[in-house]
């Protein structure tokens, strides 16, 4: 998944819109963007939404509310039968709270439903993310966010003059990138606030891609085709992983090999297989 779109759950036409953006995956919120007054109608629409959706299209993913609500577990009785490709979890504080969210998804029949965490929006998930690993077979993806984490420490903001996020909230991404790929899962990146500004997005986008991540968050459609080009391989990326495969197997059993004249050993080789991995090619 490169691209996460934010849709609220209980609008028809944001749905729709967002069905067609292209994104990969399309996050129907139950949290944030619901009023507290429209939780039980969003959660039916949510419902009614995955049973008559057509499934060649994203993936659908559902955030519920956070486990210190009483939402979260009637927003699993509802949505649960309707099966949603995955559930997010908001503000979770450790691998502890995948575990309790994925065995009663378990209970309720969930299938192969896969799990993903926003995972660093309060002070205490930052102790924490190194806790993820094996919490349950279900989790597939942690992200992180800043606006909650600033709320919480109460911050008066979280990025400087020259728009760059400040020590907190870098600290916050890169555990959150360290935390998902020791639990064996995709680092995906958060939000860009500011939905019309195409070239910070991009700059943001490409930063993350090059230091891992496989993806990002989306709020508004205008910003998918600008993520799924940044995290899709372009054909000379390709040439050189392929480049880089065929060079060891051409060596032989040896640690390191020469490509135009860069020394190159197995970290290169493993990093090159798995570019070609999730571009699906060889």
């Amino acid at each position: 998944m490169r691209s996460l779109l934010f849709v609220p759950a209980d609008s028809e036409k944001k749905l729709a819109k967002g069905f067609g953006s292209g994104a990969d995956a399309l996050i129907l919120d139950l949290e944030d963007s619901v009023a507290l007054s429209n939780k039980e109608a969003a959660r039916k629409s949510a419902a009614d939404y995955l049973k008559g959706a057509d499934r060649s299209g994203p993936k659908l993913v559902l955030r519920i509310n956070a486990l210190d609500t009483p939402f979260w577990e009637a927003d699993l009785e509802a949505v649960i039968p309707a099966k949603p490709d995955m559930i997010v979890i908001p503000k979770t504080l450790s691998g502890a709270c995948v575990k309790k969210v994925g065995e009663r998804i378990d209970r309720l029949g969930g299938g192969n439903i896969g799990i993903g965490c926003v995972a660093t929006e309060t002070a205490a998930s930052l102790f924490t993310l190194g806790t993820y690993g094996g919490a349950h077979p279900r989790l597939a993806f942690l992200t992180w966010g800043a606006e909650d984490l600033s709320a919480a420490l109460g911050a008066r903001d979280n990025k400087d003059e020259q728009g760059n996020y400040t020590g907190p909230y870098q600290l916050a991404r890169t555990l959150t990138l360290l935390g998902a790929v020791a639990a064996g899962v995709a680092p995906i990146d958060s939000i860009w606030k500011d939905f019309r500004d195409e070239k910070g997005l991009e700059a943001e986008a490409r930063a993350a891609a090059r230091d891992g991540f496989t993806g990002k968050m989306a709020i508004h459609p205008a910003q998918v085709a600008v993520i799924n080009d940044v995290f899709t391989p372009g054909e000379s990326d390709l040439a050189h992983a392929r480049a880089v495969v065929a060079a060891f197997e051409q060596a032989g059993d040896v640690g390191v090999v020469a490509l135009d004249g860069v020394m190159l050993d197995m970290p290169h080789l493993k990093q090159a297989r798995a570019l070609l991995a999730r571009a699906g090619v060889e």
